[in-house]
């Protein structure tokens, strides 16, 4: 004898599965029953699938029936269910055959429970059917928003990037059965975002929409939501956010604020002294805001630029000393590029910035200046007092043409006064000294400590003030007989 499954209603549809005969075509088990006094006959039972919906609110729900077509409904056959979840999750009425279920169920949790059947006569106890297993599958319903796996996002992309770039490709994750209708089929569209971005609906992958500044905005917050269902009504959604940082490209050259910088150098300072700074801008960042300056007309060639490549500053250096009183100020032009461009942004350096920088020379108080860098003068020997030996000049270079006064340092022979005419103090002799070599001081009037010095040589001239005079005194002798003409000595 068959026995009977009569199904739930499943999704609205009532289901009822036929009883079947075990023939030699049947894919259930075949088993032998004896029954009575009418010997042995081929007996069996076709199992077939239950379905139960998940997540159902009732506390009990009727999910099919078992049915022996041999029980007449006096009650004397016995039902029973074993296996996981059978008393627990599930339950048969007993004298009906009747499965429920007592639990809500989760499909995602578990989708499949495998139970055996068995059917009895009470009176005898024994089997009116052998044991058998059957399914019980859970049907998924859309009870699970997709969910992203790996919020939050964060991306990057080149600023300028043209349309269709990839940015970055999200992914959302449906619990639901794949294969129950389009519980898991997922949707993709864009919450915030326009008009710079754009998602494909299918697979998650967001592309630049517009071309974008860095120097304007350089993050953007895009919020992505995915829908099941593919966004029919009823559907469940899910939201990632996601930031997306502009990376800097070198599209900005480096420019002048100033279109004239006033800078000076007093005539004292040294070759190589930083007399001051000039600042480009730049409104790209990193190696792109990298700059180097340089001199584009100075025709004195008197002034140099270096770049200081921490801050990005350019330094004026002295290149060649300067003299307010040849030349007080000079006007230079600068100007500034980026270190480095690539090829396919030229179009936006097609010219540097310059600037014009006017250098006011500072006049200091210099010490006198000597005409000649020494002085040779010649005097003769025996000469009175007061003898005109020779004359020095010096002058202050300065505007203010400060008078002059002379001095000799550490002589006693020679004088000098305010003309800086020198003159002896005493006769010279040449025998005593030849050579005299003086250093003559010239001192501003108006400031002392404006001295200047230079050597002045004199050279004591030769005059006949003296006879011959023998070495030492001679005594010789003369035979009596000697001759004339014999010499004597020698």
């Amino acid at each position: 004898m068959n026995c009977c499954l009569l199904l739930p209603f499943m999704l609205g549809i009532p289901l009822l599965w036929p009883c079947l005969k075990a023939t030699e075509n049947s894919q259930a088990k075949k088993v032998e029953q004896p029954v009575g006094a009418h010997g042995r006959v081929k007996r069996g039972w076709v199992w077939n699938q239950f379905f139960v919906p998940e997540e159902m609110n009732t506390t009990s729900h009727h999910i099919g029936r078992l049915r022996s077509d041999l029980d007449n409904g006096n009650n004397s056959f016995q039902y029973k269910l074993l296996g996981a979840g059978a008393g627990s999750t599930f339950v048969i009425d007993e004298r009906t055959g009747d499965i429920y279920a007592i639990q809500k169920l989760d499909r995602e949790e578990r989708s499949l429970y495998n139970l055996r059947a068995q059917v009895k006569d009470i009176t005898t106890g024994r089997a009116v059917e052998p044991e058998s297993e059957f399914v019980i599958k859970v049907s998924d319903i859309n009870d699970n928003e997709p969910k992203f796996l790996d919020e939050p996002y964060e991306a990057s992309v080149p600023e300028m990037s043209p349309e269709g770039t990839l940015v970055i490709q999200v992914t959302a994750s449906d619990a639901d059965d794949p294969s129950s209708g389009n519980n898991a089929r997922l949707l993709y569209s864009l919450l915030q975002g326009q008009p710079y971005f754009s998602v494909e609906p299918t697979t998650g992958v967001i592309r630049i929409s517009s071309k974008m500044d860095r120097e304007l905005q350089d993050e953007y917050w895009v919020i992505i939501q995915a829908k099941d269902m593919i966004g029919q009504p009823g559907a469940l959604s899910g939201t990632a956010s996601v930031l997306i940082k502009l990376s800097d490209v070198n599209d900005n050259k480096p420019i002048f604020k100033e279109s004239l910088y006033r800078l000076s150098v007093s005539e004292s300072a040294p070759t190589g002294t930083s007399i001051g700074r000039i600042m480009a801008y730049d409104n790209d960042i990193g190696e792109n805001a990298e700059m180097e300056y340089s001199i584009e007309e100075d025709d004195s060639q008197t002034f140099d630029i270096i770049t200081n490549n921490e801050t990005q500053e350019g330094i004026v250096i002295l290149k060649k000393k300067v003299d307010f009183e040849h030349q007080n100020h000079y006007g230079i032009r600068a100007k500034v590029k980026n270190h480095q461009v690539d090829e396919q942004l030229m179009e936006y350096h097609t010219e540097a910035s310059t600037t014009f920088i006017r250098i006011q020379v500072e006049d200091v108080d210099e010490p006198p200046l000597f005409h000649l860098p020494y002085y040779i003068f010649e005097v003769l020997e025996e000469n009175p007092q007061g003898l005109f030996v020779g004359m020095v000049s010096a002058t202050d270079p300065d505007n203010k043409k400060s008078p002059i006064r002379y001095s000799i340092a550490r002589s006693k022979m020679f004088s000098i006064d305010d003309n800086g005419t020198i003159t002896t103090t005493s006769p010279l002799d040449r025998e005593i000294s030849a050579w005299y070599n003086l250093s003559i001081t010239a001192t501003e009037k108006y400031n002392i400590e404006q001295i200047s010095s230079i050597p002045v040589y004199v050279q004591v001239l030769n005059i006949n003030d003296h006879a011959p005079e023998f070495s030492q005194y001679y005594e010789t002798y003369v035979c009596e007989n000697a001759g004339s003409g014999e010499v004597l000595f020698f």
